[in-house]
């Protein structure tokens, strides 16, 4: 919790809450469902919160602005970026059942109003978003196709819509079909070693 503290010096005590009660929650249904690698656990913040983080120091999201989190688990980087920004509105998806338990049982304990959740694939989930955001779910180029459908073809807010990926190790080969990428180091934001070969892809649209 002290690396969130660090990065993010800006936030409320009811964000500070809702930060330091995700180790317990996660610890607990980690017991029961392996949403989190046990080997991963023990690093729940560097690994998994500011990790997901990363996209807002990226992306200053206006209040209003759509994201669906694609492939969300137990709830990331959904949940931490819904506490971030509690003017935005989030949709969490997954097709597995047990995952979007855990990610809506998180979301009810910290009463977090701006977050939904749909046990469902998103090859057949339809609704448009301002930005899909995802860690790691699949090959960027299949990612793409599967989500190019949900992106609001609308005017953004302060940003042009599109994809944020958080992604690690060598993806270049992945990105010839794609026009416009922009790739970000994450590691410009969070001096911890973990980070180094860590990125930020965004595609607009």
């Amino acid at each position: 919790m002290n690396l969130i503290r660090k990065y993010f010096p800006e936030l409320t005590s009811l964000q500070i809450s809702r930060f330091e009660r995700l180790e317990e929650l996660y610890l607990s249904w980690n017991k029961k469902i392996n949403v989190i690698s046990r080997k991963d656990i023990t690093h729940l913040y560097e690994r998994h919160i500011l990790h997901s983080l990363a996209i807002a120091k990226a992306f200053p999201f206006s209040p209003d602005t759509t994201i669906l989190d694609v492939g969300t688990g137990g709830g990331l980087p959904g949940i931490p970026l819904a506490i971030y920004f509690p003017s935005c509105s989030f949709t969490l998806i997954d097709s597995i059942g047990k995952k979007i338990m855990v990610a809506q049982s998180i979301c009810d304990a910290l009463e977090l109003k701006n977050v939904r959740t749909v046990q469902v694939r998103v090859e057949q989930y339809y609704k448009k978003f301002n930005f899909v955001v995802a860690r790691a779910v699949t090959e960027m180029n299949a990612f793409i196709k599967w989500v190019v459908k949900n992106i609001d073809n609308r005017p953004g807010l302060n940003l042009k819509n599109g994809v944020i990926y958080l992604k690690g190790g060598d993806f270049e080969e992945e990105l010839p079909s794609i026009q416009t990428v922009q790739v970000i180091n994450i590691s410009q934001f969070f001096s911890e070693v973990f980070f180094k070969t860590k990125k930020i892809i965004y595609v607009p649209f």
